[in-house]
């Protein structure tokens, strides 16, 4: 599929499009990934919700299902990061992700086998400390971004990444269409990222009573919170979000430690392991202890919905486009479609500069 929109990111990557599924968790599985790759873009697996000692298994997984190329995305500071690093580089995976406590040796590790490092970074002050640790592309999401985000509008955070950093930067947050690839090419990216849009696929397995609570979610739906846990989260508002915002401290709190059992049993990880990535955190993020005690939140109440197909107990990480997405198309429908969009938009403002010029030379 050698289109008008190739890119340096599809140099970078191999791929036909300049479009990345991102690594979602509990969303972004083997299945996913290879269906993403397989139409031309590239998918990360998602390795932040899969216990260390199944690692291997889920990308020799996505090597069964396509011999394109993809990437993994883990959290640094979690409990079997090593383990994971280990296995992206026995495999040849192509690319790493990583936002949340950059691991500088973990980082040198990775480049030093061959695989890409991209990080995701919410803020230009991350962007440059990402360039400084050795990215070779960088993914920037704006505040239309779901999950984790930050406060700046998607189009004025990439421009400024594009003109403070001399890396490649990918356009996250708010992408859902051809026009949007478009805007971000327009911006200076090389290229954008999806996660809601790719959530809302046939391949992605979310239960259809989950999806069905995105697809009727209306622009104003989509919100940010902070009593998930206690970072702001941009997220469908549901029967969960209602019920911790009108929560005091205690019951948060109480919350967050069933979670953090629940977590333990879900990741396998021992309670130093957890101490250890709580300290890291903490260092990196610079978060109150209360903020710590509600990390476990995030992954426990996201699996609920997400796999256990309970979109009223658990929570809906959502970018703001879960306001104007109606369908569940297939992942090579979904990307011809965008692809397509795209070229007919390109076409049309290049019909439009000539329509002026020529008014121009008329006059």
């Amino acid at each position: 599929m050698r289109t008008s929109l190739h890119t340096l990111l599809c140099d970078r990557l191999d791929i036909e499009v300049p479009i990345i599924q991102t690594g979602m968790g509990w969303v972004a599985t083997p299945e996913l990934v290879a269906a993403v790759a397989n139409a031309g873009a590239f998918g990360f697996l998602a390795a932040a919700t899969i216990r260390p000692e199944e690692i291997d298994a889920e990308i020799g997984r996505i090597e069964q299902l396509t011999d394109r190329p993809f990437g993994v995305n883990f959290l640094m500071d979690a409990p079997g990061a090593d383990e994971i690093t280990d296995a992206v580089i026995r495999h040849g995976v192509k690319a790493a992700s990583y936002n949340r406590a950059p691991n500088a040796k973990l980082i040198d590790r990775l480049k030093e086998a061959g695989v890409l490092c991209i990080p995701i970074c919410g803020a230009v002050r991350h962007a440059e400390k990402a360039q400084q640790l050795g990215a070779d592309l960088i993914m920037v999401q704006g505040s239309e971004g779901g999950g984790h985000t930050g406060s700046v509008p998607t189009s004025l955070l990439i421009s400024q990444c594009v003109d403070r950093v001399d890396v490649p930067v990918i356009a996250a947050g708010g992408f859902w269409d051809g026009r949007g690839l478009v805007a971000a090419l327009a911006f200076g990216a090389v290229g954008i990222a999806m996660g809601t849009r790719f959530l809302l696929t046939r391949e992605s397995p979310v239960p259809d009573v989950t999806t069905d609570r995105y697809l009727r979610a209306q622009v104003d739906d989509v919100r940010i919170t902070r009593q998930i846990d206690g970072l702001p989260q941009r997220v469908v508002r549901n029967e969960l979000v209602d019920q911790l915002e009108n929560s005091g401290q205690a019951a948060l709190l109480l919350r967050a430690m069933v979670s953090g059992i629940a977590y333990r049993k879900l990741s396998g990880a021992s309670v130093v392991d957890l101490l250890n990535s709580a300290v890291s955190i903490k260092r990196h993020e610079k978060l109150t202890r209360s903020q710590i005690l509600m990390a476990a939140n995030a992954p426990v109440l996201a699996r609920k919905a997400m796999r256990e197909g309970d979109p009223v107990r658990g929570y809906l990480p959502s970018g703001s486009v879960a306001g104007v997405i109606d369908d569940r198309p297939r992942c090579a429908e979904l990307i011809a479609r965008i692809v397509d969009e795209a070229e007919r938009t390109l076409d049309s403002l290049s019909k439009l500069m000539r329509t002026a010029s020529c008014t121009q030379t008329s006059a």
